[in-house]
């Protein structure tokens, strides 16, 4: 080989080896592209769409889904109090157990790729009569398995044994940090919706709940019904006993209401001594047995106010009910008529005597 055929080699292999280095910087600068967009997401549900339709999109990939472990159904329940309705995100599969999960996933800890095996990734994915090759991306915090960001394609060659995975591993490792921030910040949000005085909920909550409950009741056509609480002649405890009297009484009235409400009514503060209980899937003249119940709890025993002394204190209820009709659009709607029609009931509870519970007409 001549000096001249040694050059023009030598000048072939700079020109691959800078093609090479021109690619992997693009590729660099559209990944940290997209982990900006994770990081920049503004809210939870925001966050779980680029995770899904924006990685899909952005590697053009067939299909993208992220399984994520909610044993307490936190992030649901955040997620529907930013969406107003329960949650449905396409792509997205909350778990309460990693134990239903593929064993395949619960052991990961690195990335994993391969084909599609039926069985094994069924769970994870819903184009499955297509998929020919899979990256499933462990996410990992402080050591534990927090869900499994997955990757698919139709081509048997995108995916492969053979193939780096340390761009991956970087991916999952921002996908989960970026999540835990989400539900941070969505937690923080959220902070703000229980009252001080009594550790209930707050009116704010109840607000936000409402819409929730209201989306779940018109897409099962079940009644939602709602009780509004008032103490009766509140004002004279604190006349007579003083404020802390009184903060006192509404501490232990929220305790007695617990006591008798399911884990899955909504009960809050709605402001000054009354508090609201959303019943779902509840009719009316059921609900009414619950508020007996609270009413006859409150008043069994008397309260302490001081060191020394007691008072007997009732509760008047309001119960009103709906059934959200399917082409009912205006969800903050129907929820102001049904805690105004459960104000009316309470309203004539008081009319009628005091210390009892009254249907709305």
């Amino acid at each position: 080989m001549t000096q001249r055929d040694e050059i023009a080699k030598l000048r072939q292999q700079l020109l691959i080896q800078s093609k090479a280095a021109t690619d992997n910087e693009k590729i660099f600068l559209r990944l940290l592209e997209r982990e900006i967009l994770l990081l920049k997401a503004r809210t939870l549900k925001d966050l779980l769409d680029r995770i899904t339709v924006g990685l899909a999109n952005s590697y053009g990939l067939n299909e993208v889904t992220l399984l994520l472990w909610d044993p307490e159904h936190e992030i649901r329940h955040l997620l529907a109090s930013e969406m107003g309705e329960e949650p449905a995100i396409p792509g997205i599969r909350f778990v309460d157990s990693m134990n239903v999960v593929p064993a395949q996933v619960q052991r990961m800890r690195s990335v994993w790729l391969g084909p599609f095996i039926g069985g094994d990734h069924d769970l994870l994915f819903q184009q499955k009569d297509q998929l020919k090759s899979v990256a499933l991306i462990p996410l990992v915090r402080e050591e534990n398995l927090v869900g499994c960001l997955n990757f698919a394609s139709v081509d048997d060659r995108r995916f492969t044994r053979h193939h780096a995975t340390s761009f991956l591993s970087h991916l999952g490792n921002v996908a989960s940090f970026a999540v835990e921030n989400a539900v941070n910040r969505s937690r923080l949000l959220r902070s703000g919706f229980t009252d001080v005085l009594t550790g209930m909920h707050n009116r704010r909550y109840l607000e936000s709940r409402l819409g929730e409950e209201i989306a779940v009741a018109k897409r099962q056509q079940a009644p939602l019904t709602c009780l509004m609480l008032d103490v009766d002649h509140f004002k004279q405890v604190n006349d007579i006993h003083g404020h802390q009297a009184g903060d006192r009484v509404l501490r232990e009235i929220v305790k007695r209401v617990a006591g008798q409400i399911r884990t899955s009514d909504v009960a809050a503060r709605y402001g000054g001594e009354e508090f609201a209980v959303l019943m779902p899937a509840t009719r009316a003249v059921d609900a009414k047995k619950l508020a007996e119940r609270i009413r006859k709890a409150v008043s069994a025993t008397p309260m302490e106010v001081s060191s020394d002394q007691a008072l007997t204190v009732t509760v008047s209820i309001g119960i009103a009910e709906i059934v959200p009709p399917r082409s009912a659009a205006d969800h903050t709607a129907l929820g102001e008529g049904l805690l105004s029609a459960a104000d009316v009931a309470l309203y004539q509870a008081k009319a009628d005597g005091r210390d009892r519970v009254k249907i709305s007409d």
